[in-house]
């Protein structure tokens, strides 16, 4: 990660000390590097500059307003999956006309609210939701653009939780269904067909998935337009894997750049929905040392981050490098299990982690830009953490660490819920 450095043994990011922010900000505390952020968006954006392209950046990924704003000032399109994120990129500035909106589940109130905003596009994904957004739009007096998400059946060689491609899964509709939805969607008389998609898989570490997908995206095409039903857009979802600890990842660059030299003439324009490769190596979860605990069997680093903050070790089994902002003494290093206060057998952040540390000693937990507080919760009654964002060696607090009577200032004693 080249935004992150070591200085007389101590770990910065983009020019501010990270033993500083966590000073200033407290721990556990996520901070992200604007710079990192800009880099991985133009990587796709210039790669893609051959052929009308719009990088749509996955809202699930890290939704901070510091990050979608960075983003929409750079002219990202954005993909969403909930009302709620339709409103976090309005509210950030984005432009509604540069919204796909996807996700299996969309209820009545959500596309109500995306077909009064003017989004671009719903990526629909099932037969009844087809019926259900003619019907609203016919409501509002109005006709939805829609793009079809197409289940490829492709195999995106990646952990089973995030594949989603494949026969089985609960996303798009099969491949082998999809002449029949489209000629029902061409008939509805509040619809607009305007492209088709498809969405492999999260974690993506090579190009001969996305190539297969794109194949049956393309023979999709050029069947729908011998039915007269001619797509403007191709969405080729994202997926995009980076490295969190020996992965060998695309370049994004090359990959962009064949991908223009495939449809190049061809008159789609192109989507993309890079999320994990634009936000994940961008930040760092900041973690003290609370204490060191030794058994027979284990050492332990307990440390004031836990599962609640990065559930993705727990979820997955997934791997994040950690790392001790300040260099080591002359003391060894020995192998701790990394682990946090929650009261679950679960909450382990890493395992035998060779580390010279003591308590008080603060880590970095890399790569945990995407995925991390976009899916902390505040299990044990935790309070979340602070974000940051460094932007030209400035450190801003972009998200203030909640507060315990946050935590219940929607709820009520038994004596003051009044009955509705």
């Amino acid at each position: 990660m080249s935004f992150l450095q070591r200085t007389a043994g101590e770990l910065w990011l983009d020019g501010v000390a990270l033993e500083e922010i966590a000073r200033r900000f407290g721990t556990p505390c996520y901070v992200y590097s604007r710079a990192a952020i800009e880099a991985a968006y133009r990587e796709f954006d210039e790669g893609l500059a051959g052929v009308d392209h719009l990088v749509c950046y996955a809202v699930k990924a890290n939704s901070n307003l510091a990050i979608l704003d960075t983003l929409q000032q750079m002219g990202a399109g954005f993909d969403i999956v909930s009302g709620g994120e339709l409103a976090r990129v309005l509210a950030a500035g984005g432009r509604a006309d540069r919204v796909i909106f996807s996700g299996v589940g969309k209820s009545e109130h959500e596309m109500r609210a995306a077909l009064a905003a003017g989004i671009r596009c719903f990526n629909v994904e099932s037969e009844p939701e087809l019926e259900r957004l003619d019907a609203l739009a016919g409501a509002a007096g109005t006709r939805a653009p829609v793009s079809l998400r197409i289940n490829p059946d492709v195999d995106a060689r990646t952990h089973p939780y995030i594949s989603t491609g494949m026969a089985g899964n609960k996303f798009g509709i099969p491949h082998t269904r999809a002449l029949a939805a489209y000629r029902h969607a061409a008939s509805l008389p509040h619809l607009r067909v305007i492209g088709v998609g498809c969405h492999i898989g999260s974690q993506i570490l090579e190009a001969g998935p996305l190539d297969e997908a794109l194949e049956r995206v393309l023979e999709l095409a050029e069947a729908l337009a011998a039915l007269g039903v001619k797509p403007a857009h191709l969405d080729l979802g994202g997926g995009f894997g980076i490295r969190y600890r020996d992965e060998v990842t695309l370049d994004i660059g090359r990959y962009c750049r064949a991908l223009a030299a495939k449809l190049a003439g061809r008159g789609f324009q192109v989507m993309l929905e890079p999320g994990r490769a634009i936000a994940g190596p961008a930040g760092v979860l900041l973690t003290r040392v609370e204490y060191l605990k030794l058994d027979k069997a284990k050492r332990f680093a307990v440390v004031d981050a836990s599962m609640s903050e990065l559930i993705r070790p727990a979820l997955y089994e997934a791997y994040h490098e950690i790392v001790a902002v300040k260099e080591p003494g002359p003391g060894a290093a020995q192998g701790f299990d990394v682990v946090g206060p929650v009261c679950e057998s679960a909450d382990v952040l890493g395992t035998d982690r060779s580390l010279a540390i003591e308590a008080g000693s603060l880590l970095a937990i890399l790569s945990a830009g995407a995925y991390g507080m976009a899916m902390a919760s505040n299990y044990n009654s935790r309070v979340r953490p602070a974000e940051v964002l460094v932007d030209r060696g400035r450190a801003l607090e972009v998200r203030a660490r909640e507060t315990i009577e946050s935590l219940f200032a929607l709820e009520k004693r038994l004596a003051d819920a009044a009955p509705r």
